[in-house]
């Protein structure tokens, strides 16, 4: 309408006629293509705390440094956790104040994953590009517990990742019952004791507590460690932190076990990678926080079968649709451990696979405990 209240021509409008209303994100248009970000560099992420990524840019390099970043929106629903090679952009220089911005996850080549419990669907992403899992576990205070041993390796044979069994405070109680359960696997051990001898490992945490470690032990374990990254999975009290604080030379808090309950304390709070000390390049330590319960139910029941070696051949002489748990009749497992073939810890370890069985998403029996079991 012009002023006067006539109708003006379609012929007479022109570009200044016409109004666009604002868009409220922004005058940019949308589009899905993202920037290649070709000028980014390869950061391993060591720690993930409060929404902020610390990794390691130039690693081996005399420009080797420590980032500080945070994630790019369109990954905001893409987990990060300790171990990734990430791709960085903005101001990598690493200086005090400075904050750079993780646009890319490259791929994993492991990803050791868990549940919450058993009956949870949702998996928790643990620690990525780990070559090994050493499940730690004292020999007492506290007291050891298969399930938990059990459960480790399953996630570590998932995930594609060779599995480790460090047991600590072996001079507090013999061992050997326990170790006798997985003689039948090939799996590398070591026992580690206290010690008083002059050429003892001295560890000393951030509290000022100080432990000595028997030098054979920490020999063996970083020669097992060489030129590999490593994660560290536990109950809290079992020694996980000495045991890092001996190979890296760093001084991670370290916590007893309660008297009441007979559980450790947690002493950490997120995992966190260090570099081990007078190793080749690439030796990376993983320490993770202690954890009450390890769940599997992102693993199907044949992945779990497959970390039970020393058990899995009975299956073959399994009727079709045996589930192979307490129910099961005329199960394999059963001749094959009746028989001797799994040796003298057979029953143990058949009663270990029929808990994780029987506790998996079909037939569902967790329990706020299970990793403890």
């Amino acid at each position: 309408m012009t002023s006067g209240g006539s109708r003006r021509g379609t012929s007479s409008w022109d570009e200044s006629d016409v109004r666009i209303r604002p868009n409220k994100k922004g005058s940019r248009p949308r589009t899905k293509d993202r920037p290649a970000h070709e000028d980014a560099v390869t950061g391993r992420i060591i720690t993930v705390d409060r929404g902020r990524y610390t990794a390691v840019v130039d690693e081996d390099q005399a420009t080797e440094r420590v980032v500080i970043a945070a994630r790019a929106r369109e990954l905001r629903r893409s987990p990060v956790v300790a171990g990734d090679l990430v791709a960085l952009v903005g101001d990598v220089s690493g200086e005090p104040d400075t904050l750079a911005r993780l646009v890319r996850i490259q791929e994993r080549r492991t990803l050791l994953r868990r549940s919450a419990d058993d009956t949870d669907p949702v998996e928790r992403a643990v620690v990525a590009n780990a070559d090994q899992l050493v499940i730690v576990v004292a020999a007492a205070n506290p007291e050891p517990r298969t399930g938990f041993i059990d459960r480790a390796l399953v996630a570590a044979y998932d995930a594609g990742i060779q599995p480790l069994l460090c047991v600590t405070k072996a001079d507090l109680q013999d061992p050997a019952d326990l170790l006798a359960n997985y003689e039948h696997l090939d799996l590398h051990i070591i026992t580690s004791r206290t010690a008083s001898t002059p050429d003892a490992v001295r560890t000393t945490s951030a509290s000022g507590a100080s432990a000595l470690l028997a030098p054979e032990a920490v020999a063996q374990l970083k020669g097992l460690l060489d030129g590999r990254v490593s994660v560290l999975l536990g109950h809290s009290g079992v020694g996980k932190s000495t045991l890092v604080n001996a190979l890296t030379g760093a001084n991670r808090a370290t916590g007893g076990v309660n008297a009441v309950t007979g559980r450790g304390r947690h002493t950490s709070s997120s995992a966190y990678a260090l570099k081990a000390a007078d190793s080749a390049p690439g030796t990376w330590i993983i320490d993770t926080p202690g954890i009450r319960s390890f769940g599997l139910a992102h693993v199907d029941a044949d992945r779990i079968l497959a970390a039970f070696p020393d058990l899995a051949p009975g299956t073959e002489q399994c009727e079709r649709g045996c589930r192979h748990d307490d129910s099961a009749v005329n199960c394999g497992l059963d001749d094959r451990v009746e028989s001797g073939h799994a040796g003298e810890s057979g029953p143990v370890r058949l009663s270990s696979l029929r808990r994780l069985l029987g506790a998996g998403i079909e037939t569902p029996q967790g329990s706020k405990e299970l990793g403890q079991q």
